[in-house]
């Protein structure tokens, strides 16, 4: 079936729509909405505005709280704890975030542990927060089971996503946004509502054979093998056993008992790059090194050498102009 082409503006309209008729408030609404269309005008529809029915699900059933109360701790002049009360994970990080920038200003760097929270999104919107305010943003959160261990058969760690957003003079930001597992899981759920076929090497069945059939996925591969199953574990670490939060396969599923909240653990970062180094000179040297990488000859089957980040925001400058593509069966739900 066609892909329907839809503006930044609709979009953001009809995921609001949906959300305040399911009890979440207007503001919270739109963050989430601009959370969720940001992820679209990127690409990686994984993690757009399809998610908006399972988001509303697990209001309705009681799994998220739409009228959370936040609250922040500080245990020290760089750190706090922010609990989202259960709330949408796309406040709360946006919230989180906030606050980690205020103490990076204030005291050159802000840590924020996350508690009682739910899936937040696309990290790059939170630490594209921190380089829209010309800081280093940092960000990470866990999911549940989902992943084999290198040389496991079973899952036991999540896709359990890290990013970095980095500011530069005159160019974009660089950000950095990936999944420790070879692709995110919501990749596996936009082929099947596509209707496609997957690589045989992100995921594998029930018998740990790989499949490039989406529906018979059970368990996704670490990218890099042993690297990647490492950085998993430390990034369930920092957003689990950090922050006191459930970890491996002990969190919360995601698709399953919508009435149960998640509460999940998130880590976000800011820093204040004045309190590191002569700041006009860092982004200067950001601009220059985004320059040299681009004038970096391309090897055989490459037109050109990019930066993380950068066929996203690509993405991004022509979905702004020609549309943003849905499946048809996700914009009818938005529609309905």
């Amino acid at each position: 079936m066609k892909d329907v082409l839809v503006t930044t503006e609709e979009l953001t309209g009809l995921v609001v729509k949906k959300l305040t008729k399911a009890g979440i408030n207007e503001e919270h609404a739109g963050i989430v909405a601009d959370v969720l269309v940001h992820a679209n005008l990127r690409g990686v529809n994984s993690h757009g505005v399809l998610r908006t029915e399972h988001y509303v699900k697990r209001i309705t059933e009681g799994g998220i709280n739409p009228s959370p109360k936040f609250s922040v701790k500080d245990t020290g002049p760089t750190t706090a704890i922010f609990d989202g009360d259960d709330g949408l994970g796309h406040v709360v990080t946006k919230e989180a975030m906030d606050y980690a920038l205020k103490l990076a200003d204030k005291n050159g760097v802000g840590m924020v542990a996350v508690v009682n929270s739910s899936h937040c999104g696309a990290l790059s919107y939170f630490v594209e927060q921190a380089a829209d305010r010309g800081m280093i943003g940092m960000a990470m959160t866990h999911t549940d089971k989902v992943v084999v261990p290198f040389g496991g058969a079973k899952p036991y760690f999540g896709t359990n996503p890290i990013a970095y957003g980095f500011p530069a003079k005159t160019k974009n930001p660089i950000i950095l946004d990936m999944a420790t597992s070879n692709v995110a899981f919501g990749k596996v759920l936009h082929a099947r509502e596509a209707g496609q076929t997957i690589p045989n090497n992100w995921g594998v069945d029930d018998n740990g054979n790989p499949t490039t059939d989406p529906h018979d996925v059970k368990a996704l591969l670490p990218v890099g093998g042993p690297k990647g199953y490492g950085l998993a574990m430390v990034i369930d670490i920092f957003s689990g056993l950090l922050t006191g939060s459930a970890f491996g396969p002990h969190i919360t599923t995601m698709y399953g008992d919508y009435s149960k909240k998640r509460k999940l653990g998130h880590f976000v970062c800011a820093y204040n790059i004045s309190a590191f180094t002569e700041k006009e000179g860092f982004l200067a040297n950001m601009d220059q090194m985004i320059q040299e990488i681009h004038e970096s000859q391309p090897a055989e089957g490459f037109e050109r050498v990019m930066v993380p980040g950068e066929p996203e925001q690509l993405n991004e400058a022509d979905r702004r102009k020609n549309g943003i593509p849905l499946t048809a069966s996700v914009y009818h739900y938005l529609k309905s």
